[in-house]
Order: structure tokens, then sequence, then C-alpha cells
């Protein structure tokens, strides 16, 4: 259509009689020819009105919606950001992770349609765990050459150790995806199907969520059918497989935060309501599996693993694997633990599969498949290999037994020199080689917006649906799924080469299912038993997360007092430059190489200035900001939405406002304040959310105790150097101890005009209603231990008696200065507070973090 080039604005004056749906016609063209038009219902170049799915879809938007649709693009970006969904495209520990990719329109798949893919993925389901019965049994299918050897114990993905282990529950497979295309004569195809653990039941929860908030009122006259019935009935399925007879901790197994669907584990951990765990979060023991846990070991009955086979267990897989647990798989063959799906799938995963299942299904099922696959072969059959190799320059090339999407060649974008070569490769090692046939992925519409016009734009996509157990032998497939599009003139759906991702709606044509997790009823629970886990491994970034947060409080505080100070009115003292010159080095702000304040201001200043955005120096603001964030990404799942993003945006606006500091400038002090005036509001900010917003749990107070340990040792050893440099006898040095202690405005209140050392040892030190004093942190450090440790409140822990106990302590004694004139009390005291603070962590670390004490309890 001429439309389609026409600005939308003119569209609407020139054809205000038209509907919705004819002016949705006339903003996007067909889709491309040979490829199904997911919007009109029909091959590539056709014209016409959008089918009645979409047609009522538009008329919910109204002729005005079209001019709303980049203002919902908006939110929905801004979504995007605020509930922090992203995707490690390259899994870089130190740079930014990248946004989660979401197209504003939803794919809508009609009742007939989805029955269609429901039926024939269902067939599925029972055809692959029957596969898997007979690979780790019998082998009948083995013996009767009806699968090729080559193809299962020659790949990678088949392990020999499970070969005579049923799995805990009877089932082997509790989830498995199956990525679709729709071919040009509408009907869907399977193109592959993962079964390790498989990726997107999280991010389409995300989808679903953002798009119908945006279509509310489309979302329901579409009767779209919900998705959390699934989610509930894939966990009362592990709950109720899992072995043992008390009630079964079932844990998510992740690969850690730099994996790239990282959000997502955390994402559905939260959303399921089970414990996020690295494999360091678990051991085995007489064959059972436990979680680490500040308590002690407590016995795990079930695990959703979210990474592949091969990592799992470095005894009996690969040996150089941190992310698995050592011992798990004997775990799993004494059927003392459940584990979805079980070990040993891998070999459904190659796409060479795909090309026996139809003859499978005949003989294991009697039935023939509801829903093909694409015409496949696998060239280690030389009839296959025969017949493959002509159809290479219309066909797609792909790894018998890499990793699915991995490396796969298009024969029509090769030139005929190129397909000789393929053709010589293949026939040199045709095992390792499937062809499978090309098919034209259907296109769906898509909103584009630029400076030119805003059109809804055909793109190819490609639907990934889930099928999740419900019982034994028994599986529902889940009302949705989470649709990949392609980049532009890409015919690839793949988020790691730059696609994006669409809300799946599956229309029905009964009640629409109202089931939410969220509101599901449960039998009353034992109150004693209600608090939430906490893993070490959760305990220890909690704990560092609190020492992170506290370090880079004091040292944007510290470097502002510095640059304040070089630059303030009283530039002459010595004490002062001296003593803020050291506390840079010791806090790492500067270099020990640079020269002082005192010997050259200036280059002191830009030394400071220009390290303050390091990130790969220890110490630097910079960097304790980001490893701040990093401790965070390890217990996302327990941060709420609005720290975490606290915490990004900070990192962020900080290291924007370094760049303006030091790119091609005059490393301006002044500028370099307000940066860290904007950080140390961002820091209040996490702070009061760490005080506020999170529960009162073991963990908490870890994070309690990581802030105050650094709190105690920074001040302790501020206030020594300023007492061994004499800063503090002079009034500039007095006022700026003050100052980064944080308690100006309370000492001014409290002494008003008195600069002298008592007052001063009275409020920083001695008194316990002064959060930054020494005395209140001793005496929290002490409480928040002594309840971790679950002892009385008037109980001091032996644990603790490293920090010193303050209220032994008087103004008189401190304040007395021997006959060399220093204050040796005084400085006694801030010596243990300072070597009191290392030796508590160090005993932290070796009672929570480690476990190394092998009188803790084994529970059953």
């Amino acid at each position: 259509m001429a439309a389609v080039d026409q600005p939308i604005e003119s569209l609407f004056d020139d054809e205000a009689d038209q509907s919705p749906a004819a002016l949705a016609a006339a903003l996007s063209p067909a889709a491309a020819k040979g490829h199904y038009d997911e919007l009109r219902g029909g091959t590539g170049g056709r014209d016409g009105l959008p089918i009645p799915a979409w047609a009522r879809f538009f008329d919910t938007l109204g002729s005005s919606g079209f001019t709303d649709l980049n203002r919902r693009t908006a939110q929905l970006q801004r979504q995007v950001r605020d509930n922090g969904i992203t995707y490690n495209v390259y899994a870089d520990g130190d740079g930014p992770q990248r946004p989660w990719s979401l197209d504003l329109f939803p794919l809508i798949i009609t009742p007939e349609s989805w029955q269609q893919i429901e039926r024939g993925l269902q067939q599925r389901m029972r055809l692959l765990e029957s596969i898997m019965a007979d690979v780790y049994g019998p082998q009948f299918l083995l013996a009767a050459n009806l699968l090729p050897p080559a193809l299962v114990q020659g790949h990678p993905g088949y392990l020999r150790a499970m070969h005579g282990a049923r799995p805990a529950g009877g089932t082997y497979l509790h989830i498995a995806a199956f990525d679709l295309a729709r071919g040009p004569d509408g009907h869907w195809w399977v193109v592959s199907q993962r079964t390790q653990a498989p990726s997107g039941l999280g991010y389409l929860l995300e989808n679903r969520l953002i798009i119908s908030r945006l279509f509310p009122q489309a979302f329901q006259d579409l009767k779209v059918q919900r998705l959390a019935a699934t989610y509930h009935a894939l966990l009362e399925s592990l709950t109720a497989m899992c072995p043992g007879e008390d009630e079964p901790r079932i844990v998510l197994l992740t690969p850690g935060p730099y994996n790239e669907t990282y959000f997502e584990h955390a994402y559905l951990a939260r959303y399921l309501g089970l414990t996020l765990v690295e494999g360091s979060d678990l051991t085995v023991r007489d064959e059972r599996l436990y979680l680490k846990t500040l308590k002690g070991l407590e016995r795990v009955h079930g695990v959703l693993k979210r990474l592949d086979d091969e990592f799992l267990d470095p005894l009996e897989l690969r040996s150089d694997s941190t992310l698995g647990v050592a011992g798990l798989l004997q775990a799993v063959r004494a059927g003392n633990v459940l584990v979805a799906n079980a070990p040993g799938s891998g070999f459904l995963e190659s796409c060479a599969m795909l090309g026996f299942l139809p003859a499978l299904s005949r003989e294991l099922l009697g039935e023939e498949l509801q829903l093909p696959s694409l015409a496949t072969w696998w060239c280690g059959e030389r009839a296959a290999l025969k017949a493959a190799l002509p159809e290479l320059g219309e066909s797609v090339i792909k790894s018998t037994y890499g990793a699915v999407g991995t490396g796969a060649v298009l024969g029509r974008t090769l030139s005929a020199r190129a397909l000789e070569e393929w053709a010589a490769r293949i026939a040199r090692d045709p095992d390792e080689y499937t062809v499978q046939s090309y098919l034209p992925l259907s296109q769906m519409p898509t909103w584009k917006s630029d400076m030119a016009r805003d059109r809804i734009v055909p793109r190819s996509m490609m639907l990934r649906v889930f099928a999740v157990s419900d019982g034994v032998g028994s599986w529902r497939v889940l009302p949705g799924g989470l649709t990949r599009i392609a980049s532009v003139d890409m015919e690839i759906a793949s988020m790691q080469r730059g696609g994006s991702s669409a809300d799946t709606w599956v229309m029905t044509e009964g009640e629409v299912d109202t089931t939410s997790l969220l509101h599901h009823e449960h039998p009353a629970v034992d109150t004693a038993h209600r608090s939430r886990t906490v893993t070490s491994r959760a305990a220890e970034n909690l704990f560092w997360l609190g020492r992170y947060t506290e370090r880079t409080e004091n040292t944007t505080r510290l470097a502002r007092l510095i640059l304040e100070s070089i630059n303030g009115e009283d530039q002459s003292s010595q004490a002062l430059l001296t003593w803020v010159g050291e506390l840079a080095v010791t806090n790492a702000l500067v270099l020990p190489a640079v020269p002082s304040p005192l010997q050259a201001r200036r280059v002191f200043e830009r030394a400071l200035i220009g390290n303050l955005g390091e990130v790969r120096k220890a110490a630097s603001v910079g960097y304790n900001l980001a490893a701040l964030r990093r401790a965070a990404s390890g217990v996302r799942e327990r941060l709420s939405l609005e720290q975490w993003n606290v915490i990004v945006r900070a990192e962020q606006e900080f290291q924007r406002g370094c760049a303006l500091c030091t790119d091609d400038g005059p490393y301006s002090s002044v500028e370099a304040v307000r940066v860290l005036e904007t950080l140390s509001g961002r820091t209040a900010a996490m702070t009061g959310a760490q005080t506020d917003r999170m529960t009162r749990d073991d963990g908490w107070r870890l994070l309690s105790i990581g802030r105050h340990l650094e709190r105690l040792a920074f001040h302790a050893q501020s206030l020594a150097w300023a007492l061994s440099t004499k800063a503090i006898f002079e009034e500039s040095g007095f006022e700026a101890v003050v100052a980064l202690f944080d308690s100006t405005i309370t000492f001014h209140a409290s002494y008003q005009q008195r600069r002298d050392m008592p007052a001063l040892i009275d409020l920083l030190v001695l008194d316990r209603d002064n959060p930054r004093s020494l005395g209140w942190v001793a005496q929290t450090l002490r409480g928040r231990i002594s309840r971790l440790e679950g002892k009385p409140l008037d109980e001091i822990s032996e644990f603790v008696r490293v920090i010193p106990d303050m209220s032994s302590c008087t103004l008189d004694a401190l304040s007395e200065r021997g006959k060399t004139g220093r204050y040796d009390n005084l400085m006694a005291l801030l010596q243990q507070c300072a070597e009191g603070s290392l030796a508590l962590s160090d005993q932290l670390s070796s009672r929570y973090f480690t476990h190394s004490d092998l009188r803790q309890s084994v529970g059953a």
C-alpha cells in the first residue's frame, strides 16, 4: 500500500472513516514474499485487512490509539529499566548489563492454532520421556537400530554414569522447550528442542506483566489465557515427586550472576518461592544433598537446575567445573534427590534427533507425530548424506554435537565456492554435521518509530513454547511462550545476535484461568520454620554488600573532605594537609608515589580526581561502588527493585560524572565535589533501604555487621591518624575530624563553640546515642552478633570479645595525657578497635561462610 510511506497523521486526515484495523493495514507493508504474514494470515505479498484476532486488538486502540503508541513504547522501555530486566550477552562481570529487548506488540495465537501446538507438544513430551527411559534403561532402541549409537553414546550429553538409574519420582523430563516456526502454509513446525536447562520461563513472565498492562482492554477482550496455573502445576509436581517424608526443600541452581540469563534465575526463584543457590551453596554427605546455611547443613530434596549437565558434578563430569556439586550424581543415583531435568538429557537436544522422531513415535507410541519437525538429515547415514548434499544451497547446516543454535549456516547465503567447501567438509566428517531444510520464518507486526515516520514493520519471528510436568507421566503446555524476533535483515531469531522478544497471547474459547501464585491458598505452616533460609553464599554476599556500602560512603565522604580541605580557607595548616594526605594513601584514593598535598597540592588533587572513578584499583570510590553492585547482584532475589535500581543508577551517574571531571577537562575540584555530593545522596538511600526495607533475619544481621565493622575500623584509624599528625589540635583539623564522622551538626548543637578533646571524645568515642561514635558501633556489633548466635541480650558471646567493651571506658581515662603529652589510653583503644575489626571479620568468615567447622550437624 502506498499509505505505508505516509505520515501517520495524514492517514487520520485523509481516511478518517477507516476502521482501526484498516489503518493498521495501511501502516504495515505485507510480509516478505514466501513468508507467512501473522497480521493478515497468509503468504507474504498479500495485501488486505488483518485477521479477526488482530483486528480486535487494533479496534481496542481506536483510531487515536495509534498516535499513543510512541508513549506506550517509552513506558515499556522505562518499565524494563525500572524492573532491572537484563540479558548479559557476553556475561562481562565488569561491564554494563544489556537491558532486555521487548517489542510493543504481542504475538497473537488463535485457539485453533494453539490446539495444534498443544496436542503436538504433549505427544512429544511422552515420546521424549519414553526415549530417555529406554536409553538409560534396556536400550532397545539402540539394539534395534532405531537410534544410531553415535547420536546417543557418542554424544557428549549422554551420561554413562546415569545408565540404570531411575530418577526420583519416576520422571526424567520435567521441563522442555520447543522452538517453533510457522511455515508459509500457516502450519507450525518444530525447529529445535531443549531439555537440559531451557531459558525463557522468567523472561516471558516479565514480558506478560509489562505488555498486558500497556494494553489492558485488548488483553481482556481477546480472552488471553493466563500463565500462573502452569507454574503452580510444575511446582506442585516437583514437590510431590521429591524423595523423603519431610516437607521437601527445593532449590533453583544457577551458574551465578555472570550468567547471561541470571536475571530470570533470580526472578523465577522469587516467583516460585524457591531458594536461589549456586554450586558452592550445596554439599553432598552420605549420598544426600545439603544446603549450607548459617544454621548448619539442611537437607535438599529437589533441584531445579539452570546449568548444563556437564557442569553438575566435578567428580564425575567436568573436573574443572566450579558451578556444580561434587558427588551430586551419586546422590541422584541413590534416589535421594530429584533433579529437574534428570541429568543426561543433553543428547535429545541434538538437531539430528529430529530426523528420527517420526519413526520412534510409531515404535514407542504407536502414533504419527501430530506436530512435525523440519526435514532433517544426519549426515552420518550414507543415504542421508547423499540426499542432503544436493540440497545444501536451500538448507541450514548445523553441528550435530554442538549446543543448540550455535554455528548454524544458511546455505542460501553462501557463494558457490563456499558451498563446495562445505560439501567437502561434510563429506570428510559426516557424523559432525546435520542438514535441515530451510523454512522462511513467519513475520509478525512490530512498531517502529523514527524521525521520518511511525509505521508497523513485519519482522521474522520464532516461538519458544514450554511443556512442564504436572504429575507422573503427564505434562501441560504453558499457554504462551517467548517470542523471539530476528534483527533487521536476519533470518535467525536469537537474543545473542541482537534480536528482540515479544509477549505471546494465546486466546481461549473457554473461561480464562484466574489462578495466581500470589494468592494461592496454602495449608497452615509451622511458624517456627517460617524464617527465611539464609545460605552461606548469600550471607557472605550480604556481609560484603554491607561492607562495600560503608566503604563507598566512607571513601566518598573522605574524598570530598580532602578536596574541600586543600581548597579551603586554611590551606596553610601543615598538620591538616599531612592528615588528609595520609588518609588518602591509607584508603587508596591516591597511590603512595603521588606527592603529598604539602609537596605538590595540584598534582595530588589531579591524582585524586583522576582516580575517583577507577574500577580496577582496590579501594577507590569507583572500585568500591562496582564491588557493591557485584555483591548486590549475588543476592538480587533478596533486594527490592527500588534498592537494585538505586545501586545501578548510582554507579552509572557516578561514572558519567567522573568522566566529565577528567575527559579533556581541567580536573575541576568543584565538579568533583558536586559528583561526590550526588553519590553521598545515593549511598544514603542505599543505607536507608537496607535499614528500613529488609527483613531482620540473619542475612540482614550480617549485612549490618559488615557495615559496622567497616565503620569501626575506618573511624578508629582516621582518628588515630588525626592524633598522630596533630591535625586534631588545630581548629581546621578538629572540624575536619568531626565532619568525617558526619557529626558536625550534632557536635555544635551539643557543645556549641567548644573545641576541646574531652568534648570530641565524648561524642565520637563514648556517646551511645550517636550512630557514628565508636561506642555506639561497638555496642551495636556486639548485639548483632549475639543475636546471630542466638544468645540472650544480656549474654555476650566469646565470639565478639575482640571488640572492646566501651562501657568500661571513662571520659577521664581517655582524656588523660601521658608524660609525653600523648593520649595513650585513647590510642590504645583505637588500635583495639581497628585490630578487633579485622579479627572479627576472619572469625565470621571461618564460622559462617567456609563451613570449616566439622562439628556442624547434618540434618536428616
